[in-house]
């Protein structure tokens, strides 16, 4: 079974956050690919403690291979995505958990992008601990919420290459 897991919080609190954008976009693209042939989930653990749900529906390395997670991204500018495959959480504490239950990073990621930036392009990052948390956890604005919505579109292209033709085409094609 092909498996894409939207990372975030579950509840009304978190519903529009930055930290939220996997869970959002995996609700996204449900709606336009939830045929049966995938499984879509959005844990109902806090972010921290995403691994716990995931990890009953991964049980091989076939599994592993069928899977794609979907969560947001600081280091990425919003409305951006880069597909990856077997790296680090890079300080992710929801990626964390899930290369932590299955022992393994040897599953595709879909990072998105959530992060403001200058005129020159360059990422406008909060500094220090308290004002990142308070930066993820915050709400997007309404024409930051209308380019998650649009970049809706390029995540299903993305997980239908993903399956149909496989990662590597993928991340040549959406990198």
């Amino acid at each position: 079974m092909k498996l894409v897991v939207g990372l975030g919080n579950p509840g009304e609190k978190y519903e529009n956050s930055r930290h939220n954008t996997g869970r959002i976009l995996a609700h996204l693209i449900e709606k336009k690919l939830g045929d049966g042939k995938i499984k879509f989930i959005t844990p109902d653990t806090f972010m921290n403690n995403s691994g716990r749900a995931v990890a009953p529906l991964v049980k091989s390395k076939k599994d592993l291979k069928d899977l794609v997670v979907i969560h947001d991204d600081i280091d990425l500018s919003l409305g951006k995505i880069k597909i990856s495959f077997n790296r680090s959480s890079g300080g992710h504490n929801g990626l964390n958990s899930v290369i932590k239950a299955l022992k393994s990073q040897e599953f595709l990621r879909i990072r998105v992008g959530i992060s403001s930036t200058t005129p020159s392009g360059k990422i406008r990052k909060p500094k220090g601990e308290k004002a990142v948390l308070n930066f993820l956890l915050g709400e997007y604005k309404k024409s930051e919420m209308e380019t998650i919505k649009k970049l809706s579109k390029k995540v299903v292209e993305a997980v239908e290459m993903i399956f149909a033709e496989g990662k590597e085409k993928a991340m040549s094609l959406y990198n």
